[in-house]
């Protein structure tokens, strides 16, 4: 056998293909493609069902959304929401009481408040500024979706980016954060 290519081929093909059948469930579970996905809401492309089987019908998990955000070099969770159906690019701050938007991001979602609007009074830590309230109709995160969410405005170069703060962690089933991760539950 070791000296006939052929034979050898074959024999590595057949292995191969016992490590598939053997170990492929278990991979397509271990990235959420098995029967029981721990996602909100799944439904199996017909193309990866076999002949026999009939097609998939959407599968409805009694758990809320999750989701898990890695911290970045500095520790930081960096996360990007649709905000009325517009990405933006946020700091997740546990220690915000608000969302807070810069005036840039505020604009591209259409929020344009007068200089009047900026009346709340904010405590940083770069010091005290004016705010002006807005409410964010829906902020989706991953198939995490927070409806009527309390924002703040704040002026141009008060802010370098935007912050997910407690108006919207405090909507969630719960966060927590371990070993250099936030874990969201929606």
């Amino acid at each position: 056998m070791g000296q006939n290519p052929v034979v050898w081929a074959l024999g590595i093909a057949a292995i191969a293909s016992l490590g598939a059948v053997t170990f492929g469930g278990r991979l397509a579970n271990g990235v959420g493609m098995g029967e029981a996905p721990r996602a909100a809401s799944v439904t199996a492309s017909p193309a990866l069902n076999r002949a026999s089987e009939p097609p998939a019908t959407p599968y409805r998990s009694a758990e809320p959304p999750t989701l898990t955000v890695a911290a970045d070099y500095r520790g930081h969770f960096v996360v990007h929401p649709s905000i009325d159906n517009f990405r933006v690019q946020m700091l997740v701050d546990t220690g915000a009481s608000l969302v807070a938007l810069t005036a840039r991001d505020a604009n591209a979602l259409g929020l344009r408040p007068s200089p009047g609007d900026y009346r709340m009074t904010l405590n940083t830590a770069n010091g005290t500024v004016k705010g002006a309230r807005v409410t964010l109709r829906e902020v989706r995160l991953g198939s995490i979706l927070v409806r009527n969410v309390e924002a703040v405005v704040l002026p141009e170069g008060a802010l370098s980016m935007s912050l997910l703060g407690t108006s919207f962690l405090a909507k969630l089933r719960g966060y927590e954060v371990q070993t250099g991760r936030m874990i969201l539950r929606g």
